[in-house]
């Protein structure tokens, strides 16, 4: 590279901050000003930087082959011009995927443990994807491209998402919620984050609230249990606001063609590996050994375990580290239509031999690193159990075409998402998938998905809790559930259920405070990056892959000295169209107050679009007049003085 390219470098104290923070203050555009704003995306962010720090002759370890750990290699490739052979992938498992699993055949059944709500502004992950080649469609095409044809000519939507009374579907067309209760939303959308460190759900919210349709769509969509983080919660409604009139019937979420591992995880590590990236599989790194000097930490040995022997990769001066924290699937148990998973062996908090060690290991170093224990000390609190069903035709199926908006067999959406039994014991939901969910599945058979969120329970017609019962007993409560328990004995004759008891898979909601995660990059590290879900990062929320993807790239554009912006989520939720149709919806679609009144004051302008129709049609006079007299009273002298003001501004538009 030559001296003239080299002086447009930036010095590393002038490069921008990377992981950018658009609630920090507000942002303005002046001559010292180079940079957009905090949160905006598209194609003027696709700029590659020119690198700080020498990137030739580096090597790189990642910890952990899920969504996060291959993210972090293909930033390092595609922006940060690393060559795919100095990067090793190192995992504990003997496949790709981490948490993003789908295996199986139609003889023994297939499993998934679980899957990852998707939206349109995962702009991180899309990111990518707009750049890992298509697995179905020819050369040229994308994953990006794939996932539109399949979403723009199939919409998702449901019309049996709630349930209850053993097969009825219960009255989902609005969200259920008192004016007390909409004034509880806001608060909480209006409450700073820092007041409400350690603070749960269910010491916020009314009881009445928890039992609203809003509550039952929310917590089963995202599988929350009452006593988790309000914060998360908030975070949630700030990520998904733009989202929130198509919460009732999934008109808001897209979903792949096969399952997340076969539709995301098989054509990234394919385009990986074809870089020349080296995955060493069966390797448990337990522990990070570093030197201290001047408050900077730098990593030099990873310890690990491949197989039952204990290794040691040491690292150059140049090397870089990506490890995973935590694990939402470690310690699962498994069980199948005669055996239940062993629950004794999920309840047993985590040690040495776990995926929660390295972090573990870690937070005894530093503050820096964490508190570990508050997500995974507490087993009972952030399990729940997933069952995968493998079906062929049978009653079953006959009353999943009914519930269904396609034809199961037509590859077009099926539920539209999961479908949830309000009056379960157990906070039951199961949901069909587009058809095949496996590319190698046969045409006879489906493979459903079914998750309960209660795990201490006994359920209404299986007498037990969900974790001591065999797939038999979990599919006669479902059917239960869909009022044609009388058939179960044929049913199970032509279906395969297999089990997965997850101790940890929501123990990123557990209840936590500041600085009980780690950051990307914490304090004083050099060389090393943490990533997933156990991480902290300004606004976003946890538990999707949209995160995962987000905390690999804050760590490659730090570790390598790119200096590129890490854009804050997508700002919908400051959208003013957002927040009046968040509004209406959280209004049980009905004009919010003020409404009429912005009608009254808008409808001959430019922006009478942003407005949501209105329902009825009425007097323009009565619309203002009776809003106002609800605002102020009736017969105040306000309310007539404000009407004649708007008939003035509204005539003088006219001029």
């Amino acid at each position: 590279m030559s001296d003239q390219t080299d002086n447009l470098r930036p010095s590393a104290s002038s490069a921008p901050v990377i992981e950018v923070d658009a609630g920090e203050a507000f942002w303005r555009k002046g001559p010292k000003d180079t940079l957009p704003p905090p949160d905006m995306m598209g194609p003027y962010m696709r700029n590659r930087p020119l690198p700080v720090t020498k990137i030739e002759g580096r090597k790189a370890w990642i910890i952990g082959s899920g969504i996060a750990g291959l993210a972090a290699a293909f930033y390092m490739i595609r922006d940060g011009g690393m060559k795919g052979e100095d990067i090793t992938i190192i995992d504990t498992m003997d496949v790709a995927g981490g948490s993003l699993d789908g295996a199986g055949n139609p003889d023994d059944g297939y499993i998934i443990r679980g899957g990852r709500e998707m939206n349109w502004n995962y702009d991180n992950f899309w990111d990518i994807f707009q750049d890992v080649p298509a697995r179905e469609l020819p050369e040229g095409y994308s994953v990006l491209d794939e996932y539109r044809l399949v979403n723009d000519n199939d919409p998702n939507w449901s019309k049996a998402r709630l349930m209850h009374k053993q097969g009825e579907i219960r009255d989902f067309s609005t969200l259920g919620l008192s004016k007390s209760q909409q004034w509880e939303i806001i608060k909480l959308l209006l409450m700073r984050k820092e007041d409400l460190n350690d603070v749960t759900i269910d010491s916020y919210f009314s009881k009445g609230f928890l039992e609203t349709n809003f509550w039952y769509l929310w917590r089963s969509m995202f599988a929350f249990e009452n006593w988790q983080s309000l914060l998360e919660v908030k975070l949630y409604m700030h990520r998904f606001l733009d989202a929130i009139d198509g919460l009732t019937d999934m008109s808001a979420l897209v979903f792949p063609k096969y399952n997340q591992y076969d539709s995301f995880v098989v054509p990234l590590i394919n385009l990986l590996k074809a870089k020349g990236v080296k995955v060493q599989f069966n390797t448990r790194a337990y522990d990070l050994a570093m030197t201290e000097e001047d408050g900077e930490r730098t990593v030099t040995e990873i310890l690990c375990k491949v197989g039952d022997k204990d290794e040691t990769i040491p690292l150059g001066p140049d090397d870089v580290v990506f490890a995973l924290t935590g694990s939402m699937t470690e310690g699962t148990a498994y069980g199948d239509m005669d055996k239940a998973p062993d629950l004794q062996r999920s309840l047993t908090p985590p040690d040495e031999g776990s995926d929660w060690a390295l972090w573990q290991n870690l937070a005894k170093k530093s503050s820096v690193f964490g508190k570990p224990e508050k997500f995974c000390g507490n087993p009972a609190g952030s399990m729940w159990e997933s069952a995968t069903l493998t079906c062929k035709p049978s009653p079953f199926v006959d009353k999943l075409k009914e519930l269904s908006v396609n034809d199961p067999y037509s590859g077009k959406t099926v539920t539209g998402g999961i479908i949830t039994f309000t009056d379960s014991n157990w906070v039951m939901s199961v949901t069909c998938n587009r058809q095949p969910h496996f590319p190698t599945q046969p045409d006879d058979v489906l493979v459903l998905w079914v998750y309960a969120l209660l795990m201490d329970k006994d359920g209404n017609y299986v007498k037990k809790p969900m974790p001591a019962c065999t797939g038999r007993e979990v599919l006669t409560e479902l059917c239960y559930h869909l009022g044609i328990v009388d058939q179960i004995d044929e049913i199970a004759a032509h279906t395969k259920v297999r089990l997965a008891l997850m101790p940890y898979i929501t123990a990123q909601f557990m209840p936590r405070a500041a600085g009980d995660r780690p950051r990307v990059v914490p304090e004083g590290c050099t060389n090393l990056a943490l990533l997933g879900q156990f991480v902290e990062t300004n606004n976003d929320i946890i538990f999707t892959m949209e995160s995962s993807v987000r905390t690999a790239r804050i760590g490659v554009y730090r570790l390598l000295g790119l200096p590129k912006q890490v854009a804050d989520i997508s700002p919908t939720q400051y959208d003013i169209r957002n927040i009046l149709k968040g509004a209406r919806a959280l209004n049980n679609n009905e004009p919010f107050p003020g409404e009429r009144l912005l009608h009254r004051l808008l409808d001959k302008t430019y922006y009478a679009h942003i407005l949501p129709p209105l329902p009825e049609k009425e007097s323009a006079v009565a619309h203002a007049e009776s809003e106002l007299s609800a605002l102020l009273g009736k017969g105040n002298h306000a309310v007539t003085t404000l009407v004649g003001w708007l008939e003035q501004f509204r005539s003088g538009l006219k001029k």
